[in-house]
C-alpha cells in the first residue's frame, strides 16, 4: 500500500483480534510502551501502547508540517512528553481530547515524512493494543499532494447549529453574551504546578455566566462547556450562529519573558502595543496549530477589506467595552496590569460585527496572580466587576446608539 494512502486515509483499529475482545470504559496509554525513536536512515517509529485497542486515523498537513493522529478516546494520563520524544526529528508533540469522544496526537515535523506503515498489534490473551507507526522521509513535493484532513462522520466537528437571531442591540431583549474558555481539549493553554489555564478558564466562565444570568437583562452562551478543543474560526462562527451581542475571551496566560502580572483587557489591532501583547498573540494562535488545524489556506484580499471597513464601525463599541470592563475589574480591587487596556492581532476577536475582548485575569507565571485565580472568593469579584462593566456598557451603548439613530 502506497505512502499516500497511509497519509490521507482512514486506517481503521478494528483488527480481527481487536474485534475479539469487547471495548469497555476509556483505552488508557501506557507510558512504559509508548516511545518516538530515531531509527537513522530507516527513518522514525512511532509506537503508542494502548490498554485495549480503539479505531484511529492518520492524515498529514501541511505549513507548517504535521503528522496526526485520531483515536476514539484515549486517556494520556502519565505520559511524559520527554520520555515518550526520543529524536529530534520531530520538532514538538501535543496530546489530549479533541472533541466529546475522540482524542488527537499531533506530531511537529522538523521536515516532511511520510507513513511507510502503521499497524495495531493486539495481544489476544490480555487486550493490550501496540500502535506501531514507521515513517520515512519524503520530498516537498510528495508530502504536499499527500496532506489533507479526511472528511469523516463522526470524526470531525459538527457544524454549529442554527439559532434564531432577533434584532439586536436595541434593548427589546436581554443582551446576549458568548463567552469563550480559552484552549480546551488537546490544547491546555498555559500550565503550572499542576494547573492549566483550559481548567481554570472554563471554572470562571461557568461562575461568569451564572452570575450574569442571576443578574437579569443578559443571555449567556458559551464556546465550550467541557474540556473540548474549538478552534478559534469556530469560536467565532459560533458567535455569529448564535446572534451573540458580545464576545469575551477569557484567559490566563503564562509569559516567561518580563515581569507580566495583573488583569488587562485585550482589543484587536493589527499592531501589537507592546511586545508582551505581541507574544500572547502568537501563543494564542498556535493552538489551531498544535490542534491539527490546516492552515495553508489564503484570505481573500477583498473579503478582508470589506471585514477591515466593518471593523471600523464596531470600534468605538468596543473600546468602549474594554473601558468599562477594565473599570468593573479596577473597582473590584483589581490588582490590574500598569497597562489595563492593550490591544493585539488575538485571531479570536476578528468577529467584524461584534465588539469582542480578550481578558487576561491575570498571568500564572505570577506567583500573585496564580494564587488570586485559584481562589474562588477573587474570581467571584472579578466576575461581579466583569457583570458591573457589562452592564454599564450596555446601558451607555443603547444611549449612544438611539443618539446615532436620530
Amino acid at each position: 500500500m502506497s505512502r499516500i494512502f497511509y497519509a490521507i486515509a482512514l486506517i481503521w483499529a478494528l483488527t480481527s483480534a481487536a474485534v475479539a475482545h469487547e471495548f469497555s470504559a476509556l483505552a488508557r496509554v501506557l507510558p512504559e510502551q509508548s516511545r518516538i525513536i530515531d531509527e537513522g536512515g530507516a527513518g522514525v517509529r512511532v509506537e503508542l501502547g494502548l490498554s485495549q485497542g480503539v479505531p484511529y486515523r492518520v492524515f498529514t498537513l501541511r505549513d507548517p508540517y504535521r503528522m496526526v493522529l485520531d483515536f476514539q478516546e484515549v486517556d494520556w494520563t502519565g505520559l511524559n512528553r520527554e520520555a515518550f520524544l526520543q529524536t529530534n526529528r520531530i520538532s514538538g508533540i501535543q496530546y489530549g481530547a479533541y472533541v466529546p469522544g475522540w482524542s488527537r496526537l499531533v506530531l511537529e515535523l522538523g521536515a516532511p515524512l511520510a507513513v511507510e506503515s502503521a499497524e495495531l498489534r493486539i495481544d489476544e490473551s490480555t487486550g493490550v493494543g501496540v500502535l506501531s507507526l514507521h515513517l520515512k522521509g519524503t520530498d516537498f513535493d510528495s508530502f504536499a499532494a499527500s496532506a489533507g484532513a479526511p472528511r469523516q462522520p463522526g470524526w470531525d466537528l459538527p457544524e454549529p447549529a442554527a439559532i434564531s437571531q432577533a434584532s439586536r442591540g436595541d434593548g427589546s431583549r436581554p443582551t446576549r453574551i458568548m463567552l469563550d474558555p480559552g484552549h480546551g481539549g488537546i490544547d491546555p493553554g498555559a500550565e503550572v504546578t499542576g494547573t492549566d489555564e483550559k481548567t481554570l478558564m472554563l471554572t470562571f466562565a461557568r461562575e461568569l455566566r451564572e452570575l450574569l444570568l442571576r443578574s437579569g437583562g443578559f443571555e449567556v452562551v458559551m464556546t465550550r462547556d467541557n474540556d473540548q478543543f474549538v478552534s478559534l474560526e469556530r469560536r467565532i462562527a459560533l458567535a455569529h450562529r448564535a446572534g451573540a451581542d458580545v464576545f469575551i475571551s477569557l484567559h490566563a496566560d503564562s509569559l516567561s519573558e518580563g515581569r507580566a502580572h495583573g488583569a488587562a483587557v485585550y482589543t484587536l489591532s493589527d499592531e501589537a502595543s507592546d511586545v508582551a501583547s505581541l507574544k500572547l498573540a502568537e501563543r494564542h494562535d498556535r493552538g489551531d496549530l498544535i490542534a491539527g488545524i490546516d492552515l495553508s489556506g489564503s484570505d481573500d484580499q477583498v473579503a478582508d477589506v470589506l471585514l477591515d471597513m466593518a471593523r471600523q464601525e464596531t470600534k468605538p463599541r468596543t473600546d468602549a467595552l474594554a473601558r468599562a470592563l477594565a473599570d468593573g475589574m479596577t473597582q473590584q480591587g483589581g490588582p490590574m496590569n500598569s497597562r489595563p487596556i492593550r490591544t493585539a492581532s488575538f485571531s479570536v476577536l476578528k468577529a467584524a460585527d461584534i465588539p469582542s475582548v480578550l481578558v487576561e485575569l491575570g498571568f500564572l507565571s505570577s506567583p500573585r496572580d496564580l494564587k488570586n485565580i485559584v481562589n474562588p472568593e477573587w474570581r467571584a469579584a472579578m466576575a461581579k466587576g466583569l457583570a458591573q462593566g457589562l452592564d454599564q456598557w450596555r446601558q451607555d451603548d443603547l444611549v449612544k446608539r438611539s443618539l446615532i439613530g436620530q
